[in-house]
């Protein structure tokens, strides 16, 4: 037990090492970029970094915990505790016990923690930015009432409701939308049955407008007899951009997110293979720990040290590849959710414990 505690000690040292370098090293090039791009001070500079830098670590947390656990067993192996321990009848499997139990905790902790701490920060970057000059926020949010947009003319802005949406993005129906003047003030308001997206405005069928300047607008509300077109500036591309990144949802909103998404017509697969990820996380951490040490846990007498790192390098950036590419394939359906999130870190598991076999002799 005490050996145990040992090792979990030593490699959560050792990730705290790894994990501020790498805070230090994407913190300075983020601040020179945000001095780069943007007209704010060194103080407005840092504090966007701090902001912006939590999602670029909890993306690579796998070549994170990599690079921890290689650190680990050489430091491990050049100071001969490895054959102290092997020398008092500890396996090497049971060894490796308290390093991969450690990963499989920071990837939940991860998951239930630093990811929904980098869904905040992210927002308020963005906010900040678009407030900076920057590219505007998303013009499209989804609520259990339905979905809303908003968008903007030289007459003024425009915000749109809508119950659901079709499977194209290009339909509206049960539309409600109000118009502001470009003094900030309500213009009309407009029911709509339908509401269609073509080349810079919306066609609206079954319409009824509310001219809400009038003393009583009810009195002179009026139905269309024809389609009402209304001028825009949003195109599919902006409807779908308006989602953002799937990040930027919090692990523990994503099951709500999705069920409002359907609800509003739209496909949620993107979230539904991010949220299968993330699930999948901790069980890749440990992959990776496991990848680790199958080619560096072994005596710094056996040679080939430098090669042995390199190979273990690649196989977490294959393994980190793999991932990437298996989602972009879950997303476009090409393959189920469930296997484009579980099977890489469960395959790169595997393998990692049959090369640990082969090579252990205890």
């Amino acid at each position: 037990m005490t050996l145990t505690l040992y090792i979990a000690r030593r490699f959560v040292t050792m990730f705290a090492l790894v994990f501020g370098i790498f805070l230090g090293i994407l913190l300075l090039i983020d601040v020179i970029d945000q001095l780069r791009k943007a007209p704010v001070t060194a103080g407005e500079a840092v504090y966007l970094s701090l902001l912006n830098v939590p999602e670029s670590l909890y993306q690579i947390l796998p070549l994170i915990i990599i690079l921890t656990a290689i650190a680990l067993f050489l430091g491990l192996a050049r100071s001969s505790e490895l054959v102290v321990v092997r020398a008092a009848g500890l396996s090497g499997l049971r060894f490796l016990l308290a390093p991969v139990v450690v990963a499989l905790l920071i990837g939940a902790l991860g998951v239930t923690v630093f990811n929904p701490l980098v869904a905040a920060t992210s927002k308020t970057y963005d906010r900040l930015q678009a407030l900076h000059g920057s590219d505007g926020g998303a013009v499209l949010s989804i609520s259990a009432e339905g979905l809303w947009l908003r968008q903007g003319t030289a007459k003024g802005q425009s915000v749109i409701k809508a119950a659901r949406i079709s499977a194209d993005g290009t339909v509206l129906h049960d539309v409600s939308i109000l118009t502001f003047g470009p003094d900030g003030a309500p213009v009309d308001r407009i029911e709509a049955a339908d509401a269609r997206l073509t080349a810079g405005e919306w066609l609206l069928s079954g319409t009824k407008r509310w001219a809400l300047g009038d003393a009583n607008p009810e009195q002179t509300a009026s139905r269309a007899s024809a389609d009402l077109r209304i001028p825009t500036d949003l195109t599919i591309d902006r409807l779908r951009e308006g989602f953002g990144e799937v990040s930027s949802v919090a692990f523990w909103s994503l099951p709500s997110h999705i069920a409002e998404l359907e609800r509003a017509g739209f496909s949620a697969r993107a979230y539904q293979v991010w949220f299968q990820m993330e699930l999948a996380l901790p069980v890749l951490l440990a992959a990776m720990v496991l990848i680790a040490a199958g080619f560096t846990m072994r005596h710094a007498r056996a040679g080939k040290t430098g090669q042995m790192v390199l190979l273990a390098l690649a196989g977490g950036f294959l393994i980190f590849f793999l991932r990437s590419f298996a989602q972009i394939l879950g997303e476009n359906g090409q393959i189920p959710v469930v296997l484009a999130a579980w099977s890489p870190p469960i395959a790169a598991a595997f393998l990692a414990l049959g090369l640990l076999l082969h090579l252990e002799d205890g």
